[in-house]
Protein backbone atom coordinates (compact mmCIF):
# COMPACT_ATOMS: atom_id res chain seq x y z
CA UNK A 1 0.00 0.00 0.00
CA UNK A 2 2.55 1.94 1.30
CA UNK A 3 4.41 1.45 -2.30
CA UNK A 4 1.14 2.27 -4.67
CA UNK A 5 1.40 5.67 -2.73
CA UNK A 6 4.57 6.97 -2.92
CA UNK A 7 4.31 5.72 -6.85
CA UNK A 8 1.64 7.44 -7.26
CA UNK A 9 2.77 11.01 -5.42
CA UNK A 10 5.69 10.61 -7.25
CA UNK A 11 3.84 10.80 -10.42
CA UNK A 12 1.61 13.78 -9.09
CA UNK A 13 5.02 15.59 -8.52
CA UNK A 14 6.77 14.57 -11.61
CA UNK A 15 3.22 16.15 -13.92
CA UNK A 16 3.49 19.14 -11.54
CA UNK A 17 7.35 19.87 -12.23
CA UNK A 18 7.78 22.97 -14.44
CA UNK A 19 8.72 21.41 -17.65
CA UNK A 20 11.84 23.47 -17.90
CA UNK A 21 13.16 20.88 -15.29
CA UNK A 22 13.13 18.72 -17.51
CA UNK A 23 15.48 19.72 -19.99
CA UNK A 24 18.75 20.48 -18.23
CA UNK A 25 21.22 22.34 -19.23
CA UNK A 26 23.79 20.66 -21.97
CA UNK A 27 27.37 20.57 -21.14
CA UNK A 28 29.38 21.47 -24.98
CA UNK A 29 32.71 21.56 -23.54
CA UNK A 30 35.18 23.12 -26.65
CA UNK A 31 32.17 22.21 -29.08
CA UNK A 32 30.64 25.01 -28.13
CA UNK A 33 33.31 27.11 -29.72
CA UNK A 34 32.32 25.27 -33.33
CA UNK A 35 29.74 26.79 -35.73
CA UNK A 36 30.68 23.59 -38.01
CA UNK A 37 32.33 20.64 -36.72
CA UNK A 38 32.79 16.91 -37.46
CA UNK A 39 34.69 14.33 -35.78
CA UNK A 40 35.14 11.90 -39.01
CA UNK A 41 34.54 13.42 -42.06
CA UNK A 42 35.25 15.90 -44.67
CA UNK A 43 34.07 20.07 -43.88
CA UNK A 44 33.31 21.24 -47.18
CA UNK A 45 31.87 25.20 -48.29
CA UNK A 46 30.49 26.26 -51.47
CA UNK A 47 30.24 29.95 -52.70
CA UNK A 48 30.58 32.37 -49.78
CA UNK A 49 29.08 32.00 -46.58
CA UNK A 50 29.16 34.20 -43.63
CA UNK A 51 30.33 32.13 -40.18
CA UNK A 52 30.96 32.87 -36.73
CA UNK A 53 32.55 30.28 -34.69
CA UNK A 54 35.74 27.65 -35.43
CA UNK A 55 34.92 25.08 -37.93
CA UNK A 56 37.20 21.76 -38.68
CA UNK A 57 37.20 18.41 -38.71
CA UNK A 58 39.01 15.80 -36.52
CA UNK A 59 39.58 13.37 -39.30
CA UNK A 60 38.77 14.65 -43.08
CA UNK A 61 39.66 18.43 -44.77
CA UNK A 62 38.14 21.28 -44.80
CA UNK A 63 37.47 22.95 -48.11
CA UNK A 64 36.18 25.65 -49.81
CA UNK A 65 36.13 28.34 -47.12
CA UNK A 66 36.65 31.91 -47.24
CA UNK A 67 37.64 33.98 -44.40
CA UNK A 68 35.85 32.70 -41.35
CA UNK A 69 35.31 34.54 -38.06
CA UNK A 70 36.22 31.92 -36.00
CA UNK A 71 39.62 29.45 -36.26
CA UNK A 72 40.41 26.66 -38.81
CA UNK A 73 41.13 23.20 -37.15
CA UNK A 74 42.28 20.26 -38.80
CA UNK A 75 43.03 17.12 -36.37
CA UNK A 76 44.86 18.86 -34.00
CA UNK A 77 44.08 18.93 -30.41
CA UNK A 78 41.03 21.25 -30.39
CA UNK A 79 39.34 18.82 -32.56
CA UNK A 80 40.24 15.65 -30.31
CA UNK A 81 38.85 17.42 -27.90
CA UNK A 82 36.29 18.46 -29.30
CA UNK A 83 35.34 14.65 -30.57
CA UNK A 84 35.33 14.00 -26.96
CA UNK A 85 33.34 16.91 -25.82
CA UNK A 86 31.03 16.10 -28.34
CA UNK A 87 30.47 12.67 -27.35
CA UNK A 88 29.25 13.48 -24.15
CA UNK A 89 27.09 16.11 -25.08
CA UNK A 90 24.99 13.59 -27.54
CA UNK A 91 25.06 10.97 -24.64
CA UNK A 92 23.46 13.49 -22.56
CA UNK A 93 21.09 14.65 -25.12
CA UNK A 94 20.20 10.66 -25.89
CA UNK A 95 19.98 9.91 -22.32
CA UNK A 96 17.25 12.77 -21.57
CA UNK A 97 14.10 11.13 -20.32
CA UNK A 98 11.39 12.62 -22.60
CA UNK A 99 8.71 14.60 -21.47
CA UNK A 100 6.75 14.92 -24.97
CA UNK A 101 6.04 12.21 -27.56
CA UNK A 102 5.92 14.50 -31.12
CA UNK A 103 4.76 13.32 -34.41
CA UNK A 104 6.88 13.49 -37.08
CA UNK A 105 5.79 16.55 -39.03
CA UNK A 106 7.46 19.70 -36.75
CA UNK A 107 5.60 23.41 -37.78
CA UNK A 108 2.77 24.16 -39.77
CA UNK A 109 2.74 27.37 -37.24
CA UNK A 110 2.54 24.92 -33.67
CA UNK A 111 3.70 26.42 -30.89
CA UNK A 112 6.05 24.29 -28.28
CA UNK A 113 7.02 24.92 -24.81
CA UNK A 114 10.35 23.88 -22.57
CA UNK A 115 10.69 20.02 -22.90
CA UNK A 116 12.28 16.75 -24.40
CA UNK A 117 10.30 15.98 -27.25
CA UNK A 118 11.00 12.25 -28.44
CA UNK A 119 10.33 12.07 -32.32
CA UNK A 120 10.50 8.08 -33.25
CA UNK A 121 11.62 8.26 -36.89
CA UNK A 122 12.40 10.44 -39.24
CA UNK A 123 10.81 14.65 -39.25
CA UNK A 124 10.31 17.15 -41.11
CA UNK A 125 10.34 21.05 -40.70
CA UNK A 126 7.66 23.14 -42.35
CA UNK A 127 6.95 26.64 -42.19
CA UNK A 128 7.18 28.06 -38.89
CA UNK A 129 8.03 26.21 -35.31
CA UNK A 130 7.53 28.85 -32.30
CA UNK A 131 9.08 27.59 -29.11
CA UNK A 132 7.46 29.74 -26.03
CA UNK A 133 10.10 29.66 -22.75
CA UNK A 134 7.19 31.14 -21.24
CA UNK A 135 9.93 33.77 -20.06
CA UNK A 136 11.76 31.34 -18.44
CA UNK A 137 15.34 32.62 -19.16
CA UNK A 138 16.39 28.65 -18.67
CA UNK A 139 14.09 27.31 -20.25
CA UNK A 140 15.44 24.14 -22.44
CA UNK A 141 14.33 22.79 -25.87
CA UNK A 142 15.76 19.23 -26.46
CA UNK A 143 14.64 17.10 -29.93
CA UNK A 144 15.25 13.49 -29.97
CA UNK A 145 14.71 12.63 -33.55
CA UNK A 146 15.24 8.68 -34.20
CA UNK A 147 15.37 9.20 -37.84
CA UNK A 148 16.71 12.14 -40.94
CA UNK A 149 15.60 15.92 -40.14
CA UNK A 150 14.72 17.87 -42.77
CA UNK A 151 13.38 21.51 -43.80
CA UNK A 152 11.04 22.62 -46.17
CA UNK A 153 12.29 25.84 -48.21
CA UNK A 154 12.20 29.12 -45.81
CA UNK A 155 11.10 26.97 -42.97
CA UNK A 156 11.76 28.96 -39.84
CA UNK A 157 12.20 28.15 -35.79
CA UNK A 158 10.79 31.12 -33.85
CA UNK A 159 12.35 31.78 -30.69
CA UNK A 160 9.37 33.92 -28.02
CA UNK A 161 9.21 34.83 -24.57
CA UNK A 162 12.81 34.81 -23.59
CA UNK A 163 13.69 31.49 -25.91
CA UNK A 164 17.33 31.01 -26.51
CA UNK A 165 19.05 29.25 -29.32
CA UNK A 166 21.69 28.52 -26.81
CA UNK A 167 19.25 26.15 -25.25
CA UNK A 168 17.71 24.44 -28.13
CA UNK A 169 19.26 20.86 -29.07
CA UNK A 170 18.64 18.75 -31.93
CA UNK A 171 20.19 15.04 -31.37
CA UNK A 172 19.38 13.65 -34.89
CA UNK A 173 19.88 9.72 -35.55
CA UNK A 174 20.19 10.73 -39.19
CA UNK A 175 21.07 13.02 -42.53
CA UNK A 176 20.10 16.70 -41.55
CA UNK A 177 19.32 18.52 -44.86
CA UNK A 178 18.51 22.13 -44.29
CA UNK A 179 16.58 22.95 -47.22
CA UNK A 180 17.20 26.78 -49.15
CA UNK A 181 16.24 29.68 -46.59
CA UNK A 182 15.26 28.07 -43.94
CA UNK A 183 15.84 29.99 -40.81
CA UNK A 184 16.94 27.18 -38.32
CA UNK A 185 18.09 27.73 -34.44
CA UNK A 186 19.79 25.92 -31.93
CA UNK A 187 23.17 23.15 -32.06
CA UNK A 188 22.19 20.17 -34.21
CA UNK A 189 24.22 16.92 -33.36
CA UNK A 190 23.72 14.07 -36.23
CA UNK A 191 24.54 10.78 -35.11
CA UNK A 192 26.70 8.72 -37.67
CA UNK A 193 25.31 10.89 -40.66
CA UNK A 194 25.97 14.21 -42.70
CA UNK A 195 24.80 17.60 -42.53
CA UNK A 196 24.24 19.74 -45.24
CA UNK A 197 22.53 23.32 -44.99
CA UNK A 198 21.62 24.92 -48.88
CA UNK A 199 21.95 28.41 -50.06
CA UNK A 200 20.28 31.13 -48.05
CA UNK A 201 19.66 29.48 -44.76
CA UNK A 202 20.66 30.80 -41.89
CA UNK A 203 21.62 28.79 -38.60
CA UNK A 204 21.89 30.75 -34.97
CA UNK A 205 23.75 27.84 -33.18
CA UNK A 206 26.05 25.07 -34.64
CA UNK A 207 26.33 21.89 -37.00
CA UNK A 208 28.22 19.43 -35.76
CA UNK A 209 28.28 15.73 -36.74
CA UNK A 210 29.95 12.62 -34.58
CA UNK A 211 30.68 10.86 -38.20
CA UNK A 212 29.24 12.12 -41.08
CA UNK A 213 30.34 15.41 -43.76
CA UNK A 214 28.86 18.44 -43.49
CA UNK A 215 28.61 20.92 -46.18
CA UNK A 216 27.34 24.57 -46.68
CA UNK A 217 26.53 26.67 -49.41
CA UNK A 218 25.90 30.24 -49.15
CA UNK A 219 24.42 30.33 -45.18
CA UNK A 220 25.09 32.42 -42.54
CA UNK A 221 25.79 30.50 -39.81
CA UNK A 222 26.60 31.81 -36.23
CA UNK A 223 27.13 30.78 -32.38
CA UNK A 224 25.01 31.88 -30.19
CA UNK A 225 25.31 33.70 -27.57
CA UNK A 226 23.97 33.60 -23.63
CA UNK A 227 23.97 30.62 -21.73
CA UNK A 228 26.70 31.25 -19.63
CA UNK A 229 28.97 32.15 -23.28
CA UNK A 230 31.43 34.95 -22.53
CA UNK A 231 30.49 39.13 -23.22
CA UNK A 232 33.23 39.59 -25.71
CA UNK A 233 35.09 42.92 -25.15
CA UNK A 234 38.34 42.87 -27.77
CA UNK A 235 41.31 44.11 -26.75
CA UNK A 236 42.76 47.03 -24.56
CA UNK A 237 42.26 50.00 -26.61
CA UNK A 238 45.90 52.15 -27.22
CA UNK A 239 46.39 55.72 -25.37
CA UNK A 240 45.96 57.83 -28.10
CA UNK A 241 47.28 60.88 -26.87
CA UNK A 242 47.81 63.48 -28.98
CA UNK A 243 47.03 61.34 -31.96
CA UNK A 244 43.42 61.91 -31.15
CA UNK A 245 42.80 65.39 -32.15
CA UNK A 246 44.06 64.28 -35.57
CA UNK A 247 42.06 63.73 -38.47
CA UNK A 248 44.80 63.61 -41.30
CA UNK A 249 48.31 63.36 -40.29
CA UNK A 250 51.39 62.28 -41.63
CA UNK A 251 54.99 62.07 -39.66
CA UNK A 252 57.29 62.48 -42.48
CA UNK A 253 56.00 63.24 -46.15
CA UNK A 254 53.75 65.67 -47.57
CA UNK A 255 50.12 66.57 -46.98
CA UNK A 256 47.90 67.42 -49.79
CA UNK A 257 44.56 67.63 -50.38
CA UNK A 258 42.38 68.95 -53.81
CA UNK A 259 38.78 69.69 -54.00
CA UNK A 260 36.47 70.63 -51.03
CA UNK A 261 36.70 67.92 -48.22
CA UNK A 262 35.01 68.41 -44.93
CA UNK A 263 36.98 67.28 -42.50
CA UNK A 264 36.57 67.34 -38.31
CA UNK A 265 39.97 67.34 -36.73
CA UNK A 266 43.31 68.25 -37.02
CA UNK A 267 45.49 67.75 -40.13
CA UNK A 268 49.03 67.87 -40.53
CA UNK A 269 52.39 66.96 -41.51
CA UNK A 270 55.45 66.78 -39.20
CA UNK A 271 57.95 66.66 -41.51
CA UNK A 272 56.73 68.26 -45.01
CA UNK A 273 54.14 70.72 -45.72
CA UNK A 274 50.42 70.75 -46.05
CA UNK A 275 48.36 72.20 -48.64
CA UNK A 276 44.50 72.97 -50.35
CA UNK A 277 42.96 72.27 -47.33
CA UNK A 278 40.43 74.99 -46.66
CA UNK A 279 39.35 76.37 -43.23
CA UNK A 280 35.69 76.49 -44.06
CA UNK A 281 35.49 73.33 -44.28
CA UNK A 282 38.15 71.62 -41.49
CA UNK A 283 36.60 71.97 -38.37
CA UNK A 284 40.20 71.76 -36.56
CA UNK A 285 43.12 73.17 -36.96
CA UNK A 286 45.00 73.59 -40.13
CA UNK A 287 49.46 72.82 -39.48
CA UNK A 288 50.55 73.90 -42.69
CA UNK A 289 53.97 73.76 -41.53
CA UNK A 290 55.50 71.33 -38.57
CA UNK A 291 55.00 72.94 -34.98
CA UNK A 292 54.57 71.62 -31.72
CA UNK A 293 51.75 69.81 -31.74
CA UNK A 294 52.80 67.89 -34.85
CA UNK A 295 56.39 67.34 -32.95
CA UNK A 296 54.14 65.65 -30.29
CA UNK A 297 51.87 63.63 -32.32
CA UNK A 298 54.79 62.53 -34.54
CA UNK A 299 56.01 60.71 -30.95
CA UNK A 300 52.28 59.91 -29.74
CA UNK A 301 51.79 57.75 -33.04
CA UNK A 302 54.81 55.64 -32.93
CA UNK A 303 53.88 54.27 -29.17
CA UNK A 304 50.38 53.73 -30.94
CA UNK A 305 51.92 51.80 -33.73
CA UNK A 306 53.30 50.14 -31.22
CA UNK A 307 51.27 48.96 -28.70
CA UNK A 308 48.78 48.12 -31.36
CA UNK A 309 51.62 46.05 -33.41
CA UNK A 310 52.52 43.65 -30.35
CA UNK A 311 48.76 42.64 -29.44
CA UNK A 312 48.66 38.89 -30.30
CA UNK A 313 46.10 37.98 -32.10
CA UNK A 314 43.10 35.93 -31.60
CA UNK A 315 41.67 34.96 -34.87
CA UNK A 316 43.64 35.00 -38.32
CA UNK A 317 41.47 35.66 -41.84
CA UNK A 318 43.01 33.71 -44.06
CA UNK A 319 42.29 35.08 -47.47
CA UNK A 320 43.63 38.62 -47.55
CA UNK A 321 42.49 39.51 -50.84
CA UNK A 322 38.97 38.37 -50.17
CA UNK A 323 38.28 40.83 -47.59
CA UNK A 324 34.88 41.98 -46.77
CA UNK A 325 32.16 40.14 -49.18
CA UNK A 326 29.94 40.97 -46.24
CA UNK A 327 31.92 39.26 -43.77
CA UNK A 328 31.29 39.89 -39.83
CA UNK A 329 32.90 40.21 -37.45
CA UNK A 330 32.72 40.39 -33.43
CA UNK A 331 35.14 42.20 -31.03
CA UNK A 332 38.63 40.88 -31.15
CA UNK A 333 42.28 41.33 -32.66
CA UNK A 334 42.46 40.14 -36.56
CA UNK A 335 45.45 39.65 -38.46
CA UNK A 336 45.80 39.28 -42.30
CA UNK A 337 49.46 38.16 -43.38
CA UNK A 338 49.65 39.29 -46.78
CA UNK A 339 48.10 42.90 -48.71
CA UNK A 340 45.03 43.19 -48.23
CA UNK A 341 41.66 44.18 -50.21
CA UNK A 342 38.53 45.44 -48.77
CA UNK A 343 35.38 44.29 -51.31
CA UNK A 344 31.88 45.12 -50.66
CA UNK A 345 30.56 45.57 -46.79
CA UNK A 346 33.04 44.41 -43.56
CA UNK A 347 30.35 44.34 -40.35
CA UNK A 348 31.61 44.92 -37.22
CA UNK A 349 29.27 43.71 -34.69
CA UNK A 350 30.05 44.79 -31.08
CA UNK A 351 26.74 42.08 -29.81
CA UNK A 352 25.48 44.91 -27.82
CA UNK A 353 28.30 45.81 -26.16
CA UNK A 354 29.09 49.66 -26.65
CA UNK A 355 32.91 49.37 -25.14
CA UNK A 356 33.95 46.34 -27.17
CA UNK A 357 37.36 47.08 -29.09
CA UNK A 358 38.18 45.73 -32.13
CA UNK A 359 41.48 45.32 -34.14
CA UNK A 360 42.85 44.55 -37.36
CA UNK A 361 46.15 44.00 -38.45
CA UNK A 362 47.43 44.00 -41.72
CA UNK A 363 50.89 42.54 -42.60
CA UNK A 364 51.51 44.90 -46.45
CA UNK A 365 49.14 47.41 -47.64
CA UNK A 366 45.44 48.14 -47.70
CA UNK A 367 43.23 48.88 -50.28
CA UNK A 368 39.09 49.20 -51.25
CA UNK A 369 37.04 48.33 -53.61
CA UNK A 370 35.03 51.36 -55.08
CA UNK A 371 32.09 51.79 -52.85
CA UNK A 372 33.60 49.52 -50.06
CA UNK A 373 31.67 49.52 -46.25
CA UNK A 374 33.11 49.44 -43.20
CA UNK A 375 29.43 49.31 -40.97
CA UNK A 376 29.42 49.26 -37.35
CA UNK A 377 26.03 46.93 -36.17
CA UNK A 378 24.66 46.30 -32.49
CA UNK A 379 26.42 49.37 -30.37
CA UNK A 380 29.93 48.91 -32.49
CA UNK A 381 31.52 52.46 -32.42
CA UNK A 382 33.98 54.09 -34.67
CA UNK A 383 36.32 55.08 -31.07
CA UNK A 384 36.69 51.61 -30.38
CA UNK A 385 38.21 50.51 -33.98
CA UNK A 386 41.54 50.44 -34.94
CA UNK A 387 43.60 48.97 -37.76
CA UNK A 388 47.56 48.50 -38.37
CA UNK A 389 48.66 48.53 -41.59
CA UNK A 390 52.33 47.79 -42.59
CA UNK A 391 51.95 48.86 -46.00
CA UNK A 392 50.59 51.62 -47.84
CA UNK A 393 46.72 53.02 -47.89
CA UNK A 394 44.59 53.18 -51.13
CA UNK A 395 40.82 53.95 -50.38
CA UNK A 396 39.06 54.19 -53.84
CA UNK A 397 36.14 56.07 -54.66
CA UNK A 398 32.82 56.64 -52.62
CA UNK A 399 34.61 54.13 -49.95
CA UNK A 400 33.13 54.43 -46.23
CA UNK A 401 35.78 53.70 -43.41
CA UNK A 402 35.41 53.42 -39.67
CA UNK A 403 38.39 53.77 -36.98
CA UNK A 404 41.99 54.90 -36.18
CA UNK A 405 43.64 53.42 -39.41
CA UNK A 406 47.71 53.35 -38.29
CA UNK A 407 49.59 53.13 -41.51
CA UNK A 408 53.34 52.55 -40.73
CA UNK A 409 55.64 53.42 -43.55
CA UNK A 410 53.81 53.81 -46.37
CA UNK A 411 51.77 56.28 -48.21
CA UNK A 412 48.14 57.18 -48.00
CA UNK A 413 45.97 58.12 -51.11
CA UNK A 414 41.77 58.67 -49.59
CA UNK A 415 40.27 59.44 -53.42
CA UNK A 416 37.29 61.02 -54.52
CA UNK A 417 34.32 60.86 -52.26
CA UNK A 418 35.64 58.78 -49.87
CA UNK A 419 34.15 58.58 -45.83
CA UNK A 420 35.77 58.00 -42.84
CA UNK A 421 34.66 58.10 -39.55
CA UNK A 422 37.54 57.95 -37.29
CA UNK A 423 41.14 58.89 -38.09
CA UNK A 424 44.15 57.74 -40.60
CA UNK A 425 47.72 58.60 -39.48
CA UNK A 426 50.77 57.36 -41.18
CA UNK A 427 54.20 57.07 -39.53
CA UNK A 428 56.15 57.72 -42.71
CA UNK A 429 54.79 58.64 -46.11
CA UNK A 430 53.19 61.10 -48.42
CA UNK A 431 49.46 61.63 -48.00
CA UNK A 432 47.18 63.02 -50.94
CA UNK A 433 43.15 63.41 -50.06
CA UNK A 434 40.67 64.32 -52.77
CA UNK A 435 37.54 65.42 -51.90
CA UNK A 436 37.32 63.33 -48.66
CA UNK A 437 35.05 63.96 -45.75
CA UNK A 438 36.87 62.47 -42.42
CA UNK A 439 34.83 62.77 -38.52
CA UNK A 440 37.54 62.25 -35.62
CA UNK A 441 35.37 60.49 -33.65
CA UNK A 442 37.11 62.85 -30.12
CA UNK A 443 34.35 63.18 -27.38
CA UNK A 444 31.06 62.27 -29.15
CA UNK A 445 29.78 58.70 -29.00
CA UNK A 446 28.40 57.88 -32.64
CA UNK A 447 29.90 60.04 -35.11
CA UNK A 448 28.89 59.80 -38.63
CA UNK A 449 26.97 55.97 -37.69
CA UNK A 450 24.78 57.60 -34.93
CA UNK A 451 21.90 55.78 -36.08
CA UNK A 452 24.12 52.12 -34.91
CA UNK A 453 23.88 53.16 -31.33
CA UNK A 454 20.79 52.83 -29.60
CA UNK A 455 19.64 55.42 -27.78
CA UNK A 456 18.25 53.48 -25.12
CA UNK A 457 18.11 49.61 -24.64
CA UNK A 458 14.44 49.49 -24.98
CA UNK A 459 14.02 46.27 -27.41
CA UNK A 460 16.87 44.06 -28.80
CA UNK A 461 16.74 42.82 -32.62
CA UNK A 462 18.47 39.62 -33.30
CA UNK A 463 19.68 38.27 -35.37
CA UNK A 464 21.87 41.66 -37.03
CA UNK A 465 22.37 41.05 -39.60
CA UNK A 466 19.22 38.91 -40.25
CA UNK A 467 17.94 37.22 -43.60
CA UNK A 468 14.05 36.11 -43.34
CA UNK A 469 12.56 36.56 -39.89
CA UNK A 470 13.97 38.91 -37.03
CA UNK A 471 13.16 38.66 -33.51
CA UNK A 472 12.03 41.45 -31.60
CA UNK A 473 12.62 41.52 -27.81
CA UNK A 474 10.46 43.76 -25.51
CA UNK A 475 13.52 44.09 -22.23
CA UNK A 476 10.93 45.59 -19.70
CA UNK A 477 7.55 43.28 -19.96
CA UNK A 478 5.62 46.40 -18.91
CA UNK A 479 6.00 47.89 -22.02
CA UNK A 480 4.01 45.26 -24.08
CA UNK A 481 1.74 46.87 -26.33
CA UNK A 482 3.17 50.24 -25.50
CA UNK A 483 6.03 49.84 -28.47
CA UNK A 484 5.21 50.93 -32.02
CA UNK A 485 8.25 49.81 -34.77
CA UNK A 486 9.05 51.63 -37.95
CA UNK A 487 11.74 50.43 -40.31
CA UNK A 488 13.08 52.73 -43.46
CA UNK A 489 15.47 51.91 -46.37
CA UNK A 490 17.89 54.14 -47.19
CA UNK A 491 15.61 56.31 -49.29
CA UNK A 492 13.40 57.00 -46.06
CA UNK A 493 10.33 54.44 -47.38
CA UNK A 494 8.50 53.23 -44.71
CA UNK A 495 8.67 49.15 -45.37
CA UNK A 496 7.64 47.94 -42.04
CA UNK A 497 5.09 49.31 -39.28
CA UNK A 498 4.34 47.50 -36.13
CA UNK A 499 3.32 47.25 -32.92
CA UNK A 500 5.18 45.02 -30.39
CA UNK A 501 2.42 42.80 -28.83
CA UNK A 502 4.66 39.98 -27.45
CA UNK A 503 7.45 40.20 -25.18
CA UNK A 504 9.33 37.97 -27.63
CA UNK A 505 7.62 38.62 -31.40
CA UNK A 506 8.94 37.18 -34.57
CA UNK A 507 9.26 39.69 -36.85
CA UNK A 508 9.29 38.29 -40.81
CA UNK A 509 11.99 40.11 -43.23
CA UNK A 510 12.15 38.16 -46.13
CA UNK A 511 10.40 40.75 -48.11
CA UNK A 512 13.40 42.95 -47.35
CA UNK A 513 15.87 43.10 -50.01
CA UNK A 514 19.37 43.18 -49.04
CA UNK A 515 21.06 46.33 -47.81
CA UNK A 516 20.68 48.90 -44.99
CA UNK A 517 17.76 49.70 -43.05
CA UNK A 518 16.77 52.15 -40.06
CA UNK A 519 14.61 51.63 -37.62
CA UNK A 520 13.00 53.30 -34.59
CA UNK A 521 11.18 52.47 -31.34
CA UNK A 522 8.22 54.95 -30.07
CA UNK A 523 6.08 55.50 -27.41
CA UNK A 524 3.31 57.55 -26.98
CA UNK A 525 4.88 58.83 -30.44
CA UNK A 526 8.64 59.75 -28.85
CA UNK A 527 11.12 57.73 -30.06
CA UNK A 528 13.00 55.88 -27.24
CA UNK A 529 15.39 53.73 -29.42
CA UNK A 530 16.69 54.13 -32.89
CA UNK A 531 19.36 52.17 -34.56
CA UNK A 532 20.39 50.10 -37.82
CA UNK A 533 19.55 47.05 -39.17
CA UNK A 534 21.44 44.87 -42.34
CA UNK A 535 19.34 42.13 -44.30
CA UNK A 536 21.04 39.51 -46.03
CA UNK A 537 19.02 37.73 -48.42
Amino acid sequence: MKTKLLIALSAVFLFLMPVSTFGESINLGTAADFVLFTTVGAVGNTGISQLTGNVGSNSGSSTGFGNVNGLMHSSDGATSQCSSDLLLAYNQLNSAVSTFSHAPLLGDGETLVAGVYAIAGNSTLDLNLTLDAKNDPNAVFIFQIGGTFSSNVNSSIVLVNGAKACNVFWKVEGLVSLASGTSMKGTVIANNAAITINSGATLEGRALSIVGAVNITNVLAYTPIGCGSPTLNGPKAPELATTANYALFTSQGTLTNSGISNIKGDVGSNIGLTTGFDALTVNGTIHPIPDNSTAQCSIDLLGVYSALNILAYDIELLYPAQFGNNLVLTPHTYILKGSTVLTDSLYLDAQGNADAVFVIQITGAFATGTHAKVLLINGAQAKNVYWKVDGAVSVNDYSELCGTIICNNGAVQLNNGTTINGRVLTTNGGFATTAITVVNPLDIQTGLNSTDINTSNAISITPNPFRSYATITINDASKINNYNLKIYNTLGMLVINTNVTEQSMALKTGNLQSGIYFYRVTENNKTVQSGKLISQQ
